[in-house]
């Protein structure tokens, strides 16, 4: 009975995903989507299924396009069940600017005569 004083606290593994950063828009979160492919059921067919998931990224470390890992934890909020374990990849740094945010190219936009 000695041993009843001293309790060990077995932890399991914690299930953890890999995927890549589709929004940094919030702060201190990320949003991850994580691929996989399956057999379909009726068609054998190989499809790809995609959910997103939202982590917590304390030290804002990720940017958008990284390819991270996420591993669950405890509820940090209404939907966030995961935080930022490592960035496995990052994204190649977009020097150009992309169509959208250049001047005139938007679609309310009129020209002027």
């Amino acid at each position: 009975m000695a041993d009843s004083g001293q309790r060990e606290l077995q932890t399991g593994q914690r299930a953890q995903k890999v995927g890549t950063v589709v929004s940094t828009k919030m702060n201190k979160t990320i949003v991850v989507e994580v691929r996989r492919r399956m057999t379909h059921r009726l068609y054998r067919r190989i499809v790809t299924r995609r959910k997103k998931f939202y982590a917590h990224d304390e030290k804002e470390v990720a940017r958008l396009g990284d390819e991270v890992r996420i591993v669950e934890c405890r509820p940090l909020s209404k939907s966030k069940r995961w935080r930022l374990a490592t960035v496995i990849r990052q994204a190649a740094a977009a020097d150009e600017e992309s169509p959208k945010t250049r001047a005139g190219a938007g679609r309310g936009e009129q020209k002027s005569k």
